[in-house]
Parts: structure tokens; C-alpha cells; sequence
């Protein structure tokens, strides 16, 4: 590779937040490195509720802002709060202009729905519940046309080097057939998603196992409230890995949550946690927890909500008719490497962005569709810093890959992550959790999976009190004050 490309920013990481990054950094060239081809296990182009924006007539910035800050329970950082409502709507007219083609009502403005613990409909969408996929194709599609960028494609990243001088240097890959490579650079952003792969019922996709975390707590990055994992409360119980979602959106439109004998026992538009308790402890009791979308959906499910109805019709389900099984499911990490506003993270070269970034957004509990939101903020202002900034010449550092975990002992992880760190958990799961993941530590190295999981568990034996996605059975109540989780890989335990 070249000087000229060595010098480039080095973007880990193809999903929304990369690509929009990529391109936002143009005219200076830049590599994007993914582990598979465009597209394809993205968590981003999953994402099916939309993106949430203040526009509106009764809506606003600050009212977006004070929803955010009310959803986070105490942990959300009021001016990253504030900066992504006011600059949203901005990287709303971006995406129209890279061809998304959101939702439009008869006279022509952007559709908003409502969804939980919004105090107005906000959340702009594509054909109901496809805006993801339309992003990801329109991001894709202007990627591949841009002239500014390298794709390397088939390498997945395990760690990063540093010089001398603690600096960024390059990363450490792996290649398709389980070779190392190494690529230098100074400059080197994280993309790399979210921390769901680490659970037995997840959302995400199976390869999102948090390596971006790792890499950076391995580097010495400092690191916040990896306890806080959201749990969507509708993933669809059809024994699918990962497990197809039932948008929020469907109960933002009237959709009803019951148990087996067809009684409500939450109300579906509070919060996702309080909402994923719920729906758990019903399952755990017996009850069992459904979905009813046929009244308030009915006969208009085909159209309005094309990726769920798939996901039901190939399970042998008709929404229409059908009450649809749900479960709550590991969906989104709200921990991750500590970022400042303008997306640097505590190592000198070192940017992250998207769901492994800590940029203090979501607190101790996200709010619905505030994630692509965060991703196009944030992508935004990294690009501003970087654009035009003057690149180091990297030092040439040679480092190793941590060890890959085998199948077997990341199903293990899993289940046992599921058990003891999922919606409730208690100080004699979480102990029992770090003994598995030491155990699996001894016989299989330090591969970067159970390095998250270790902060994770950590992390979430330290909180004493249940706050957002974070609820101990044996500390039910919050704490009066509310503190972040700040930690480094060394000085993690309790």
C-alpha cells in the first residue's frame, strides 16, 4: 500500500456510521475495511422503526432532547442530548439528498410515527419498517461511486497497534482463510457496531460480538457503562438466531401486548425496559407473552410492515389472524469506548462512532430510533474534524491478533451471558457469569469476546441499584444519585 493510502483515515467498520463517515469525509481519501462484502451483516440496514427527528409542527428540538434525556434515567449527557436533536434535522436533508427515500404524507412532508416514550410522533421511516435497508442501499450505493474511497473487504479487525508514544499505528486483522495482516495508520476510526452476539436471543447479527470495544479497551481506551445493554422488548420467539424483530412502530399504530389468555399486562408504549420486564416475567410465569396486531393492523400488515409480515408468514405465522409470539432480545449496547462531541476517544488517533461509542446520547436507556440518529451526528462531526486535518506518517509497530474464540465456547458464553447479564440480573448470576467467562479465559486465551463480556459483568456486579436496561433483583431501586460507569480494562472489577 502506498504512502499516499497509509496516511489515509482508517475506517473499521461498513454499516451506517462508517459509510456515512466515508463519505462526509470527501475530497480526502480514506479506507473503509469490512470483514463482508458491502451490506451484508449490518446491523444498521436491520433497523426497521426509522430514525427520530424533531420536524414536525408541535415538535422541536428541545422537546426531542428532553425525551432523550427523560429515556436515559438520569445518565444522559444534556448537551450531547441537545447536539444530536438540533443537528438531526440536518443529517435528515443529507439523506434525502443521497436518495433515501423516507415516507411522505398525502401533501408531500416527511410521515413521523410514534413510538415508546416519545412525547410526539417523530420518527421518520421507509415504507413502515424498512428504513434501514433503504439507508444502507442508498449509503452503499453513493459509496461505491465515490472516488475518494478504498474498500478492503474480508478482513475482520481483532486489535489495534500503537507506537511508542501510545499513538495509533495501524490495526491487526484477520483474513478469510484465519491469517493475520496487519495495516498501518494513524488515524483510525471504529465503526464496528454493537455487543448483541454475545447473548443467546439477540437481534443483531451473530458477528457482532464487540471486537471495536475490545480492541480499545486492550489499547487502554477508557470505557463507560458497559453494564447498559437494551433489550428490545418484541423480538418474534420463532427459534431464529438472530431473532427477526417486531417493530415498535407496530404498537406506536395500536398493536396490543398480551399473554395466552389474551390479557394486557403493560402498557406498550413505556419505556423498552420496563416494557422488556415485563413481557420476560410473563414468559417466565408461564402466561407467555404475544403480540396483537389484528385489529389495530389487520388487513394493511402486507404493505405497512412488509419485513415483519415475511418474518411471521416464513414461521408459519399470519399476523392478520395470528397472535405473534414475542421475547425480549439483546438489541442494542448503550456502553461502549468513551467518545468527546467530536467523536475522539482517549487514545490519540483513535475515533469511534455508532453503537461502540460512549458519546453519553442514551444513558442508562435509549430512546427508540435515537441510534441511526447518533450514527449520522456523529459520522458528521468526525468528518468535520478530520476533513482537512494534516496526516502522521505511522510508525511501524508489529503487534499479534488476541486468539479467536471456537464455536463451542461462544455458545457457552452466550447462554450463560443470556442467564446472568440479561434483563434481570443478581450479584450470584453475575459471579457465576464471571467464573464461566475466567473459565473459558483459562482454557481458550483472552480472545476479545470475553474481554466485553468480563467489563460487562464487572460493570454490572459494581452497579448496586436497577436503572434502565440495567435491573438487579437484589438492588430493585435506584440509587438517589445517578452515576456513569467509567472504567479501563485494568481496573475493571469490582
Amino acid at each position: 500500500m502506498t504512502d499516499a493510502a497509509t496516511s489515509s483515515p482508517l475506517i473499521i467498520g461498513a454499516g451506517l456510521a462508517g459509510l456515512f463517515l466515508a463519505l462526509k469525509l470527501a475530497p480526502r481519501r480514506v479506507r473503509v475495511v469490512t470483514p463482508s462484502p458491502l451490506g451484508e451483516n449490518a446491523a444498521s440496514a436491520w433497523a426497521q422503526g426509522g430514525m427520530a427527528v424533531a420536524l414536525a409542527a408541535g415538535d422541536n428540538p428541545a422537546l426531542h432532547a428532553q425525551d432523550t434525556i427523560k429515556a436515559g434515567a438520569g445518565l444522559v449527557d444534556p448537551a450531547v442530548a441537545h447536539l444530536l436533536a438540533e443537528e438531526g434535522p440536518a443529517r435528515v436533508v443529507d439523506l434525502i439528498a443521497l436518495g433515501v427515500p423516507f415516507d411522505r404524507t398525502s401533501d408531500g412532508a416527511l410521515a413521523q410515527s410514534l413510538e415508546a416514550a416519545h412525547s410526539r410522533p417523530r420518527v421518520v421511516r421507509v415504507a413502515g419498517d424498512l428504513a434501514g435497508k433503504a439507508i444502507m442501499d442508498a449509503l452503499i450505493a453513493a459509496a461505491q461511486h465515490a472516488d475518494h474511497i478504498d474498500f478492503i473487504e474480508g478482513l475482520s479487525a481483532r486489535a489495534l497497534m500503537l507506537d511508542a508514544d501510545a499513538r495509533v499505528a495501524g490495526a491487526v486483522f484477520r483474513d478469510q482463510a484465519g491469517g493475520g495482516v496487519s495495516l498501518p495508520a494513524s488515524e483510525i476510526i471504529l465503526a464496528t457496531g454493537g455487543a448483541g452476539g454475545l447473548f443467546a436471543v439477540t437481534t443483531n447479527p451473530s458477528t457482532a460480538v464487540a471486537h471495536g470495544l475490545a480492541m480499545a479497551a486492550r489499547a487502554g481506551a477508557l470505557i463507560a457503562d458497559p453494564e447498559f445493554v437494551q433489550f428490545h422488548p418484541t423480538a418474534i420467539d420463532v427459534g431464529r438466531d438472530p431473532a427477526p424483530l417486531a417493530t415498535e412502530a407496530l404498537r406506536g399504530e395500536g398493536a396490543k401486548l398480551v399473554n395466552a389468555a389474551g390479557e394486557a399486562f403493560v402498557s406498550e408504549l413505556a419505556p423498552r425496559d420496563v416494557v422488556a420486564r415485563a413481557i420476560h416475567r410473563e414468559r417466565e410465569s408461564g402466561r407467555g407473552a404475544f403480540l396483537d396486531t389484528r385489529a389495530a393492523i389487520g388487513a394493511h400488515f402486507p404493505e405497512h410492515f412488509p419485513t415483519v409480515f415475511k418474518a411471521c408468514m416464513d414461521a408459519g405465522l399470519d399476523p392478520r389472524r395470528d397472535l405473534i409470539p414475542v421475547a425480549p432480545a439483546a438489541h442494542y449496547h448503550m456502553g461502549g469506548v468513551v467518545s468527546d462531541l467530536w467523536g475522539r476517544a482517549t487514545i490519540e488517533g483513535l475515533s469511534v462512532v455508532g453503537e461502540c461509542a460512549s458519546t453519553g446520547a442514551h444513558g442508562a436507556n435509549r430512546l427508540a430510533s435515537n441510534s441511526l440518529l447518533e450514527a449520522v451526528v456523529f459520522a458528521n462531526r468526525i468528518a468535520d474534524r478530520l476533513r482537512d486535518s494534516t496526516p502522521r506518517s505511522p510508525e511501524r509497530v508489529d503487534a499479534l491478533a488476541p486468539p479467536d474464540l471456537p464455536d463451542a465456547a461462544r455458545a457457552r458464553l452466550r447462554t450463560a451471558m443470556q442467564a446472568h447479564c440479561g434483563v434481570e440480573r443478581s450479584a450470584a448470576g453475575l459471579e457465576r457469569l464471571r467464573e464461566d467467562i475466567d473459565g473459558l479465559r483459562g482454557a481458550h486465551g483472552a480472545a476479545n469476546e470475553l474481554i466485553v463480556a468480563r467489563l460487562m459483568a464487572d460493570a454490572a456486579l459494581r452497579r448496586e441499584e436497577s436503572r434502565g436496561g440495567h435491573y438487579r433483583t437484589d438492588f430493585p431501586n435506584a440509587s438517589q444519585t445517578p452515576q456513569r460507569t467509567f472504567l479501563t480494562l485494568d481496573r475493571s472489577a469490582p
